[in-house]
This record gives C-alpha cells, structure tokens and sequence, in this order.
C-alpha cells in the first residue's frame, strides 16, 4: 500500500497523525542532505598550497622542517608555502592575504587562525567576520579553501585532555560550505606530550596534526592517497 493510500484510507484523527508524521520524515531528509559535506576537486601533487595561520602554523616549539605544513608537504606531495606568523590576529592574517594569494597563487587555502584573538579576548564577531572575509577572498583568487577549528581557550580544559573547538568554525564551515578539519588542534593541545608548551605543539605534535589535516582532506575530496 502506498503512502497517499494509507493516509486517505484511515480515520480522520489518525490520518491527520500520519500527515504530520511523514511532513516531519521529509523536513529530516531534506535537513540531512543539508548537512551533507561540501566535496572538493583534487588538488594534484606539486600543486601549491598556502598555510595560512599563526604560531601553530609557522612551527613555534619545533623546528621549521618538523612544523605541520612542511610534513604536510611531504604527505601529500603538494609545495605547502608556510605562511604561518607568530602572533597574528584574524585581522592581521586577512591583512598580508591578498598579497599572498597574488604571489603564490595557491589552488588550496589551508586556513588555522583565531587562537591569538580568543588568547586575548578580541570580539567574536571581528573574528568571524575577519575569517568569513579570508575564506572568501581566497575563493575569489580561485582557490578551494579548507578550515581548520581552533580550540577554545581553557587551561582547565588543557590540563584535563578536554579541550573543544570553538563552534565559529563549525558554524563558518556551515554557512560557506567549506570542508572542516575538526578536533586537530584540541587533540594535540591536549595532549601534554606531543605540546611544547601549554599553547603550542612539539615535533611529535605538528606530525599528528598534519597527518589530520592530510586525513580530512583525503575525506573531502582534496587529496588523493598517494
């Protein structure tokens, strides 16, 4: 018997329970294909690929060879340019990235900034809008764009293993349909032995989050496995 039968053939109270019943499978359905992630195109080895982001990024508490993009580079065969500054504000990244992009012009954006701006209390919603800004002016420069979460500050959380990514970036990734790597830096700031010190990783640390990073972009279509 079909749907519309089985509606039309029963009482009118229990008719009207089904309606609303089926309404509200539709709006789930319609709801999970929302929720379905964004796909990328590969992006070929050799390819240039721009690390935007702060100390986390440029490799403080390692050594430059050791830092997440230049294992990147070798996981995946891309030429990972590490534009990562000790320090930097959303503000401040959104500030040098039409400069890069012009020089480089990179096929992916990997985009890991926001931690000095949430250290210090800036307003929330500059950050999001500084981060909205960046991911959209790489795509204007042609590029795919992949997010990285940045984790809540909290010592307590740090020191008990349960750092948690702030939900701007979830929410960002949402809105603009970027893929999203999650709980990279949460599981390695966490962590006390792969961080150099409470807010940046070791050596072990950035190998860790670069095999992530190489992982969520193997999921999202960005990567092939070599």
């Amino acid at each position: 018997m079909t749907l519309q039968r089985l509606v039309s053939s029963a009482p009118l109270s229990r008719r009207a329970l089904l309606q609303r019943a089926i309404a509200g499978c539709a709006v789930a359905l319609l709801a999970g294909c929302g929720r379905r992630k964004p796909r990328g195109s590969v992006v070929a080895a050799g390819a240039t690929v721009l690390a935007l982001g702060d100390s986390l990024t440029s490799g403080t508490g390692a050594t430059p060879a050791t830092s997440y993009p230049a294992v990147l580079a070798g996981l995946s065969g891309w030429s990972v340019v590490n534009a990562g500054v000790p320090g930097d504000t959303s503000a401040q990244a959104l500030q040098r990235l039409p400069a890069l992009l012009q020089e480089h012009q990179p096929a992916l954006v990997l985009v890991s900034i926001g931690g000095n701006d949430l250290l210090r209390r800036l307003p929330e919603a500059d950050t999001r809008a500084n981060l909205r800004r960046i991911c959209e002016l790489a795509r204007d420069a042609g590029a795919q764009v992949l997010l990285l979460a940045v984790p809540q500050p909290s010592l307590v959380a740090a020191v008990t293993g349960s750092l948690r990514d702030h939900p701007m970036y979830a929410e960002l990734a949402q809105a603009l349909q970027l893929p999203l790597q999650v709980d990279g830096w949460a599981t390695v700031l966490a962590d006390e032995s792969l961080r150099a010190d409470r807010i940046h990783a070791k050596a072990r640390g950035y190998a860790q989050m670069a095999r992530s990073v190489y992982d969520t972009a193997l999921a999202a279509g960005l990567a092939e496995r070599r």
